[in-house]
């Protein structure tokens, strides 16, 4: 199945639309209680303005201003001295006001004595607090060793106490949702091809083609990079979106290719055949700056046109007309190396098909190209690796995943916490991160923090996760605290080249008994004796000592509009050691493919559908759920369905329905059915991060459908151990009758 279309305005239903919903409205809670917006006392004339704000509604982290009045944050802006998002912030961003005053925040200690998944409060004091904490994780330590914790970060708070728990307390047993759920599989593959990590740096704004792969542009509005983006398009550039779902990207394509869940490596492979059988690559770059050429045109030389179109389910002429249209504008064309790209399981060698296609093209260093910014330097400043043996080390003891990102596999912990073997986990410190909703099968989660001696988490929301600690502290906002050290370039590199560097400041002060990151671990490392080791007494000092490797102080920031500017550097052009391995022999040495290889994932079940999720243009997955103003824009996450599909199965628009997956296990909650003919046939979709269970949040309890609760099936990419997100089957439910979806 597939579809030609020219650009057109973005779906209503589907896309930007859903960001101009008025925020203004608000919901009652289920116990009766009227949430009101926030209406701050005085009069507007007293109104000030301040500076070094930077977003943590998603992890993009727009520069901002807030407009304070009676030490009150009344309203949120972009930093008109940005150079990067400029005046210009998102819903979620706009919403961040909604996250500072929510009712439902963490606002005390508390201790659970209930039990794990149906918790009973009580407050407590920082003293207790901090005093059991320390105890118990270093009874775990000390009869089970360090490794015997296990640490779940996220997020910019997470870092310091995550480098605690790894270089003063000595585990290895780190797993962060943004490497092993998100990106990781696409940083290992581009540093395994071109000895470097790819962001996001794809120079879009100067670009004459932008192919995109599973890239929810429009839906996941990071502000600076959409600008990137649009400005292309703006300017010409021709733009082929390959997504089974006709997203907002989609929408604005001048190809769609429709094409099969699962099976992108292969439409990747059958596209750089195509161009070295017909002698439309780079020869010029391959030849100055590939290795492995001869192996490489070899490995892929199976896939034809008809091979892939075969196993993509679109025709090999669509496949044709991408590859013409690439070479065409070649080298001037970004390849986005994705985002949130754990899919299938299959995926580390999809991205290493993504970086060879980009050198093929000579697409690398030239405008519109894969162009790595240079940014300033800033020193960071955290805890002094202790001398600790790699003995325990996950990884290396089951001696796979010879690829994997920094940190540990989350399958290896969560096998390990079960089992215990090759060892017992028995601590657990889960930091900023919603394990129930970033991790596949949380069943298997519940039965893992079940068996642990301790769990701890520190948040500013009561999530998923929160319901199984024993220790639940509350953080300080991004709007609360200093923190974040941000450096970068100007938005778009035809612009005069220019470099920031900007630092979180707080907007307001902190509420009730938030605490930050730094006072919270280093009140932790003494009590656990390992206060020696404390590398600063406060977050604000450590941001003046970070500041202060690049030459700055936070009084010059202030002074500066809470953004230094200084002269960048031209980004384009590559160095003549430049190497990109096309054919990779070490990545061959451990076992796998050294070629980029299509590894087939399984058929979709008669009756059944491939569930498929992405991003919702007003919420960051489950972390704002509970935000009265974007919950009131998007209340639940509709399920896309093809009509056709919809009208043999008596499903209308709106229809409530529930899930079931090939395994048995049901949606605990309801949302409405998207009837569109802008989705596969055997494919459903909707966004991630809706489904909470916690019953804190008086929003966000029950709101539409957990995805990865009813992602059973275990699918772990064999050169990072990355979790697959997207591989269980699923039927629609409605009045209690599961319906079979005709493919």
């Amino acid at each position: 199945m597939s579809l030609k279309v020219t650009r057109r305005k973005f779906l209503q239903t589907a896309s930007l639309a859903a960001a101009s919903v008025p925020l203004a409205k608000v919901v009652s809670a289920e116990n009766g209680f009227v949430r009101k917006p926030f209406t701050p006392p005085g009069s507007s004339a007293g109104t000030t303005t301040v500076t070094g704000g930077i977003c943590e509604m998603c992890f993009w982290r727009c520069q901002l201003v807030g407009k304070v009045r009676d030490k009150k944050l009344v309203k949120l802006e972009g930093n008109p001295k940005s150079i990067d998002n400029g005046t210009a912030i998102c819903a979620r961003g706009n919403a961040g006001i909604k996250l500072l005053y929510d009712p439902d925040r963490l606002k005390y200690p508390m201790k659970n004595v209930g039990e794990r998944g149906n918790p009973k409060w009580k407050r407590i004091s920082w003293e207790e607090a901090l005093d059991e904490c320390a105890a118990k994780l270093k009874a775990v330590e000390e009869k089970y060793g360090p490794h015997g914790i296990a640490m779940f970060p996220h997020g910019a708070s997470a870092k310091y106490p995550m480098h605690f728990f790894e270089r003063a307390v000595g585990t290895h047993n780190v797993s962060e949702a943004s490497f092993f759920q998100c990106r990781g599989i696409r940083d290992t593959a581009y540093v395994s091809t071109f000895n470097t990590a790819p962001g996001e740096h794809v120079d879009m704004a100067n670009a004459k083609a932008i192919l995109l792969i599973g890239c929810h542009f429009g839906e996941n509005v990071h502000v600076s990079h959409l600008k990137r983006y649009l400005k292309g398009l703006e300017n010409g550039a021709k733009l082929v979106v390959v997504d089974p779902r006709y997203s907002a990207s989609a929408a604005k394509s001048d190809i769609w290719v429709q094409i099969k869940p699962g099976t992108d490596t292969a439409f990747l492979l059958a596209i750089m055949n195509y161009l070295i059988e017909n002698n439309k690559y780079d020869k010029k770059f391959v030849a100055a700056h590939c290795d492995g050429f001869e192996e490489f045109q070899k490995g892929i030389s199976h896939a034809s046109l008809d091979w892939a179109a075969q196993i993509c389910d679109i025709p090999a002429s669509q496949i044709k007309e991408v590859a013409e249209l690439l070479a065409a504008n070649a080298p001037n064309v970004s390849i986005h190396p994705g985002r949130h790209v754990s899919w299938h399981g299959n995926d580390f060698q999809r991205l290493r098909a993504h970086a060879c296609l980009t050198a093929l093209l000579g697409a690398i260093g030239v405008k519109g190209g894969f162009v790595k910014p240079k940014g300033p330097k800033v020193k960071g400043i955290s805890w002094a690796k202790g001398h600790h043996d790699g003995a325990h080390n996950l990884k290396e003891m089951a001696d796979k995943y010879h690829f994997a990102p920094p940190g540990t596999p989350t399958e290896l912990i969560r096998d390990a916490c079960i089992t215990g073997k090759p060892y017992p986990i028995k601590g657990c410190v889960i930091w900023g991160q919603n394990p129930m909703q970033t991790i596949p099968k949380p069943q298997k989660t519940v039965e893992a923090l079940k068996q642990m001696d301790f769990v701890m988490c520190v948040d500013v929301m009561p999530t998923d996760i929160t319901m199984y600690a024993d220790i639940l502290l509350p953080e300080a906002s991004y709007l609360e605290r200093y923190d974040y050290i941000k450096k970068g370039t100007q938005w778009n590199f035809a612009d005069k080249h220019e470099q920031f560097i900007s630092a979180r400041m707080p907007l307001v002060e902190a509420m009730f008994e938030r605490k930050d990151e730094v006072w919270i671990t280093n009140e932790l490392a003494k009590r656990m004796g390992h206060a020696d080791k404390i590398p600063v007494n406060s977050l604000e000092e450590k941001v003046e000592k970070e500041l202060a490797s690049a030459g700055l102080s936070i009084a010059q920031l202030k002074k500066e509009d809470g953004i230094h500017i200084q002269p960048g550097k031209d980004p384009y052009g590559v160095s003549e050691d430049f190497e990109v391995l096309l054919y990779n022999e070490d990545i061959e040495d451990s076992g796998y493919p050294g070629v980029p290889t299509y590894i087939p994932v399984e058929e979709v079940p008669k009756g059944f559908a491939r569930l498929v999720y992405g991003r919702s243009p007003v919420h960051t997955f489950n972390r704002s759920q509970n935000n009265v103003w974007l919950y009131n824009a998007m209340p639940v996450n509709p399920v896309w369905l093809n009509d056709e599909s919809a009208n043999k199965m008596g499903l209308k628009d709106g229809d409530e329905v529930s899930m079931v997956n090939s395994e048995g296990v049901k949606s605990t909650f309801t949302s409405v059915v998207k009837v569109t003919p802008g989705i596969r046939k055997d494919t459903v979709y909707m966004a991630h991060g809706y489904g909470s269970k916690n019953p804190m949040l008086t929003v966000g309890k029950g709101a539409g459908i957990d995805d990865q609760a009813l992602i059973t099936k275990i699918a772990i990419d064999p050169e990072t151990g990355c979790s697959g997100m997207r591989n269980n089957f699923v039927k629609l439910v409605k009045s209690g009758k599961a319906l079979d979806i005709p493919a």
